[in-house]
C-alpha cells in the first residue's frame, strides 16, 4: 500500500512539475519579472529532482526483503519538502509576499533529512 502510494505520488508530483515548467516558460514569461520567474524555476526543478527520488524510495521499498524504517521516512520527508520548498517558491514568485520566502529553507531541511534517510536505508540493507 505504501508502494502505490509513493509511486502514485511521485508520478503526479512529477507532472505537475513538467506542467508547472511549461506554465512558466509560457504563460508566466510576460507577467513575471525575471527573479520572480527565476524563483518559479527553481521550485519547479526542485520538484522534480524530489518526485525522483519518491519514485525511487517507492521502488526500493518492494526490493528489499526488510524495509529499514527509515526508507518510509525518506519518502514523507521527500513529500513534505516538496510541499515546503517548491510551493513556498511557487507562492512567492506569484504574489511577490517576501516572507514565503522564509519557508523554503524548512523544505530544504525535509529534503536533507529525506537524503539522509536514503543513506541510513541504503547502509542498513542486508
Amino acid at each position: 500500500m505504501l508502494f502505490r502510494l509513493l509511486l502514485t505520488a511521485a508520478a503526479i508530483l512529477a507532472g505537475l512539475s513538467v506542467a508547472a515548467g511549461a506554465f512558466a516558460s509560457h504563460a508566466l514569461k510576460e507577467r513575471l519579472t525575471e527573479r520572480a520567474l527565476e524563483i518559479f524555476e527553481t521550485g519547479a526543478r526542485y520538484q522534480m529532482y524530489h518526485a525522483l527520488a519518491l519514485f525511487l524510495v517507492a521502488v526500493l521499498l518492494t526490493r528489499t526483503a526488510s524495509v529499514p524504517p527509515t526508507l518510509p521516512a525518506a519518502g514523507f520527508a521527500f513529500l513534505l519538502g516538496i510541499a515546503l520548498f517548491s510551493g513556498s517558491l511557487y507562492a512567492l514568485s506569484l504574489t511577490g509576499i517576501k516572507w514565503l520566502g522564509a519557508i523554503a529553507p524548512l523544505g530544504g531541511a525535509a529534503f536533507l533529512v529525506g537524503w539522509g534517510c536514503v543513506a541510513i536505508a541504503a547502509w542498513s540493507i542486508k
